[in-house]
């Protein structure tokens, strides 16, 4: 095999990449199919405005990036089932973050060293080219029954639509870590460019089984040189440091990791499999991150793997998996799962992350609704207000709490289902809770967080998408993202109180 792909190879842009040979029939075999399956899901099932897969199942960002004038977004994808299977890279791209345009199918599982996945990576522009770099995993059957399996780094080059992987790949292999790491956990490569210098921060294992990100360097992407650990967890925050992402802001330098099997420690780190981020200072001489306190990126139920990129006129934007590991919400009869959030941008202040919807939405607000000193006591129960209601949506609401004990807001409601929203004054808590959301399984159903008043009022924007539900509170100060995959027959919204709130309220249809 080896050999006939080393002869199989030719020159492309100045790099040594694979011929299309019979090894791509895996690739046009997804191609096809994802083109055939297509049009054959009913466009009213998928989310207006969040990205979904065509079909299939689909997990991880990835390759989130800007190249010739658009962005970019691949992500892990199995095409043929509901469910996880051998990853290829799905692509999409979008000129503003709220249209996506779907792009065929980018990588698929078809060589000796990635056959069993071309798992999570990233994405750069450079002279012209889009290099895609990705986690290759090869799983080989011993004559002693077992199985020897390594995660490397793999270099695909391509034009936006058509990529070609490198004849020299893997380009990384777990040899280049320091002595004592892990030749099996090793995997998620960010790359980036500076200068004339690229680098790659990589997560990976140390020999004591704890979490550590490995710095690579390299004068053209395929030579890779092992610089240093730029962090490593010490058994803190969770084991393996998946999907890292690496950049500056504000001033500072900000790293994003999802740790694995990572404890709750108050109301913070619920998820098991979480997002954390660090704000710190870069020490570039000797490729060392000096790092803060660990906070939570997202609240909510379902939210994991984000990447970020940098656009055109300097806004750090971030996406992620709007999906959880270990709740698996998706209904029997859709044949796609997993969706991505609503791009975020991000801003530094005081320390902490700031998220908001990127602000290419508010081109999409119809039909606004406006409810102006809305004065709701206990006595009224359940109220709601002419024109607020819908599956589709941006609604803000400034809720003054100084004479309440709690409110909530009830979302895709009817007489059978709600989703409730609900805070709790004397506590500073939020809490949603998609008990009665229609699920029928055991699984998770209600989140908390702590949510600061700002002079005895709070700020709470909610965007819902049909199944995703997404809530940033006092103007992205914090975040909860969870699924609800309510039928879309229940669009009812009201509200209700203890005590006395007042409410203004604004509502927008969002129509693409």
């Amino acid at each position: 095999m080896a050999a006939r792909v080393q002869a199989a190879a030719k020159r492309k842009n100045g790099y040594q990449v694979l011929r299309r040979t019979q090894m791509s029939r895996e690739l046009d075999k997804a191609r096809e199919y994802e083109a055939g399956k297509k049009e054959q899901i009913p466009s009213e099932q998928k989310c207006v405005f969040h990205l979904t897969p065509p079909v299939g199942w689909i997990n991880d960002p990835n390759g989130f990036s800007r190249y010739q004038g658009e962005y970019h977004l691949f992500y892990q994808y199995y095409p043929y089932g509901t469910s996880w299977g051998p990853m290829h890279w799905g692509h999409q791209k979008t000129k503003d973050f709220i249209k996506w345009e779907l792009v065929p199918c980018a990588l698929a599982p078809d060589t000796e060293y990635d056959g069993q996945g071309c798992f999570s990576g990233s994405a750069v522009e450079h002279d012209g080219k889009h290099i895609l770099m990705y986690t290759s995993v090869y799983d080989r059957l011993q004559e002693d029954g077992t199985h020897k399996i390594r995660q490397t780094q793999s270099i695909a080059i391509g034009d936006g639509v058509n990529y070609e992987k490198l004849s020299c790949n893997p380009v990384i292999k777990s040899d280049a870590l320091p002595e004592g790491s892990s030749v099996v956990d090793f995997r998620d490569p960010r790359i980036w460019k500076e200068k004339d210098t690229f680098y790659s921060v990589i997560g990976s294992l140390d020999a004591d089984g704890s979490g550590q990100l490995a710095l690579f360097s390299s004068a053209d992407a395929v030579k890779w040189q092992f610089k240093s650990i730029l962090d490593a967890n010490g058994g803190r925050y969770g084991k393996m440091w998946e999907c890292p992402d690496f950049f500056p802001l504000g001033g500072s330098h900000v790293l994003i990791v999802s740790p694995q099997f990572m404890r709750a420690e108050g109301l913070e780190f619920h998820n098991g499999h979480n997002s954390i981020y660090f704000v710190g200072s870069f020490d570039e001489e000797n490729g060392k991150f000096h790092r803060g306190k660990a906070k939570s990126l997202d609240f909510g139920m379902d939210f994991y793997a984000p990447q970020t990129v940098e656009t055109a006129d300097g806004r750090r934007v971030m996406v992620g998996w709007l999906q959880s590991w270990d709740n698996y919400l998706t209904p029997e009869e859709f044949e796609w799962s997993g969706m991505m959030t609503v791009p975020r941008e991000l801003k530094l202040k005081n320390g902490k992350l700031i998220q908001n919807p990127v602000r290419e939405l508010e081109n999409y607000r119809r039909n606004e609704v406006a409810c102006r000193d809305v004065r709701l006591c206990e006595a009224d129960g359940q109220r709601r207000l002419p024109g607020i209601s819908g599956r589709v949506l941006d609604m803000t609401l400034d809720v003054d709490v100084r004479r309440a004990s709690s409110f909530t807001v009830h979302l895709a409601s009817d007489g059978d289902y709600v989703t409730t929203v609900s805070y709790d004054v004397n506590q500073g808590t939020l809490t949603t809770d998609r008990t009665y959301s229609g699920q029928r399984k055991d699984m998770i159903c209600s989140r908390t967080m702590y949510a600061d008043q700002k002079d005895g009022c709070i700020r709470l924007r909610m965007l819902l998408d049909k199944y995703a539900l997404e809530l940033f509170v006092n103007d992205g100060e914090q975040a909860m993202t969870s699924l609800l995959y309510t039928p879309l027959e229940a669009d009812g919204i009201a509200f209700s109180c203890t005590g006395e709130a007042v409410f203004d309220i604004t509502k927008y249809d969002i129509i693409v």
